[in-house]
């Protein structure tokens, strides 16, 4: 669990900046924050942020003295749940301790298991869920006042996307996520997302535009496009997806040099969009797309409405329209019903699309989804057997793909010095994807010092497993 610290008071996404008083001298409190969970959830985390602090709310970067600590919590699965719990329960003995004034609960858990919650840990001041996110500083102001009160805020999920104008970063000022939608109309049977956040509610794509111009003036040079199922958007608005049609807008953003692309479902990636997304200037050739498993039997009980020959189809068009695509996919391991026979043919699978990042989950029980009616449970020891078999299997291809572009020469965003090492720096390529994929390490020289931020040619001389390391070979720019 970690505090997100805001130390640069110009590391703003909105019109509020960390450290800012719009109120001038007069402060109403101090607050922590632990965000937990996706960039989906970091986005609320960001605009609660900027409610705070427009009503004079100061956030400190630790916990002590806090007049209050808000938890954005994760209810996606059992490991994320225990986190969250974990967080609860820390804040709650500092609170117990006297360290701390109120512990505010908000997001997806709080979401998912409000009546257990407070039955469970009835110290909690404060619940709020997912579409309540907004009147954080009702609840804050309460506190303040010294109010005790217990105070829950829960709103139906709205059909329109909720607007982030109002964020204030936790991320690095140079790159940010943006949120184009909410929620998500698939019942994939294994998944709790539409419980907990709704159907899907896409944002106009005006409001979108903004919000991406808004970044890039906040000094944002790398975008993350984020939601629940981004290859869907624009359906519930337009009556047919207009990723495309967003794209283009988003492309044409000046200051911007990277937009990366996450959670395409492996539905509605049609040939104008591969085609847009190949001639773009500022789109990164980066998709992250969740295919969940190799096995139509798999596929079928998930619901994915994706069989493996289709999944082939779509993988092939986009590696064959998009020069340099790196792709970036999860698993499940351990599905009800989930054979050998199955689990070899993700195993096939991954060894035929050699993917440059995978990742691999075990089946999490969830309450409340289909999946949980479903025949045949697979023990957790097999299912984390198969997940490490897997991960074994892909470690080689990643290190391989790693190895091949040892001697070439690609840009690197920096973003940040190593604390032990000076004149060492950690950046990525537009390979890597903020905090989930590799790195690139950066020799500094002594006459040209890198800064957070920059875009920096580099020659990539060796590589370490899934990082490189990389030698400037002209000044940032």
């Amino acid at each position: 669990m970690q505090l997100p610290i805001i130390s640069d008071a110009s590391s703003n996404v909105g019109q509020v900046r960390a450290g800012d008083n719009p109120n001038g001298d007069k402060r109403r409190g101090q607050y922590a924050v632990i965000s937990l969970g996706c960039p989906k959830n970091l986005v609320d985390t960001e605009q609660m942020l900027g409610r705070l602090e427009e009503d004079g709310y100061r956030m400190i970067s630790g916990t002590d003295g806090a007049d209050f600590v808000v938890i954005n919590t994760c209810g996606f699965i059992d490991s994320a749940r225990d986190e969250s719990f974990g967080a609860i329960d820390e804040m709650l003995d500092l609170k117990r301790q006297g360290k701390i004034g109120g512990v505010v609960v908000t997001g997806c858990l709080a979401e998912r298991q409000r009546d257990q919650l407070l039955e469970a840990r009835p110290e909690i001041d404060a619940l709020i869920g997912v579409f309540g996110r907004d009147e954080i500083v009702a609840v804050a102001d309460r506190l303040a006042g010294g109010i005790r009160e217990q105070r829950t805020i829960f709103r139906p999920a709205p059909v329109r996307a909720l607007p982030d104008t109002h964020r204030v970063a936790v991320t690095p000022r140079h790159f940010a996520y943006l949120k184009i939608s909410e929620g998500c109309d698939r019942l994939c049977t294994f998944c709790a997302i539409p419980k907990m956040r709704g159907k899907h509610a896409s944002k106009p794509i005006e409001t979108i535009v903004a919000e991406a111009e808004q970044l890039a003036r906040s000094g944002v040079r790398e975008m993350v496009v984020v939601a629940q199922d981004t290859t869907y958007y624009g359906m519930d608005l337009y009556g047919k997806p207009r990723l495309t049609e967003l794209l283009e807008k988003l492309d044409a953003i000046e200051g911007l040099d990277w937009i990366r692309m996450m959670y395409f479902y492996p539905m509605y990636i049609d040939d104008r969009l591969l085609d847009t997304i190949a001639a773009a200037k500022r789109i990164v050739p980066y998709i992250d797309i969740p295919l969940q498993h190799g096995s139509n039997q798999m596929l079928k009980r998930m619901a994915r409405r994706v069989n493996r020959d289709g999944m082939n189809e779509i993988l092939g068009r986009m590696r064959e329209k998009i020069d340099r695509l790196v792709l970036r996919t999860t698993f499940i391991t351990g599905f009800p019903g989930e054979t050998d026979q199955d689990f070899d043919q993700l195993v096939d699978l991954v060894e035929e699309q050699r993917f440059e990042h995978l990742g691999v989950f075990t089946y999490s029980i969830e309450d409340g989804t289909p999946a949980i009616k479903l025949p045949a449970r697979v023990p957790l020891s097999v299912a984390e057997e198969r997940r490490d078999h897997l991960m074994a299997v892909q470690q080689p291809i990643a290190f391989a793909w790693n190895e091949s572009r040892v001697g070439t020469t690609e840009e690197v965003l920096i973003d940040s010095e190593l604390p032990e090492q000076p004149g060492i720096w950690i950046g990525r390529t537009y390979s890597d994807a903020p905090d989930i994929d590799g790195l690139v390490y950066v020799t500094s020289d002594p006459a040209q010092p890198l800064a957070a931020g920059q875009m920096v040619p580099c020659e990539l001389v060796a590589s370490q497993g899934y990082d490189l390391v990389g030698v400037p070979i002209a000044a940032a720019h």
